[in-house]
């Protein structure tokens, strides 16, 4: 079984890379993920909002759903 601990020794000892990449990709999924949580509860779109809340994309989903499945404005 992998694990992070058995090959660096713990997360404080993780290549100055992986921080490179790491971050902004956790904040690049959280800016999509509130955007579309944020429309498909305002829209009520429940089954939507549980998938969004549910699955990590990296900001996949929420592209998908924002792009091609919201209920638009009339």
């Amino acid at each position: 079984m992998f694990s992070w601990k058995m090959n660096y020794g713990g997360w404080d000892r993780m290549p100055l890379y992986f921080w490179w990449v790491l971050i902004p990709l956790l904040v690049w999924e959280i800016v999509w993920k509130g955007i579309a949580l944020w429309k498909s509860a305002r829209r009520g779109q429940k089954g939507w909002f549980i998938a969004l809340l549910i699955v990590n994309s990296a900001g996949i989903l929420p592209i998908i759903y924002l792009a091609f499945f919201q209920k638009r404005k009339k």
